[in-house]
């Protein structure tokens, strides 16, 4: 199965207007990314991807703003960091791994 498969469905809440944007580029570049065989290969691989398409550290502590996500708005292409660490991630580890 590819990791892409645990992006379906999508959350219902977002940290920021600019998430639902990242999870659609995250589901499309792991479209052919096979899934790891534990939890912690599985978060290693989100958040490399994550820090790739941002060109940020995950571990950078507040919100960000990607200009390719900006489709109108106030707050348009804010990325939470704090929600991928918090609710993203862990929400498809447990797709994958949790029954």
């Amino acid at each position: 199965m590819k990791v892409s498969r645990l992006f379906d469905p999508k959350p219902e809440q977002w940290g920021l207007r600019g998430d639902p944007f990242l999870w659609d580029e995250l589901k499309e570049k792991l479209d052919c990314v096979e899934l790891p065989e534990s939890e912690d290969e599985l978060k290693n691989l989100l958040e490399n991807e994550i820090e790739r398409s941002l060109e940020k550290p995950i571990s950078y502590d507040g919100s960000i703003v990607i200009e390719r996500f900006k489709h109108g708005g106030m707050s348009s292409g804010g990325i939470s960091l704090k929600y991928w660490k918090e609710t993203g991630i862990p929400l498809l580890i447990r797709r994958c791994f949790k029954p």
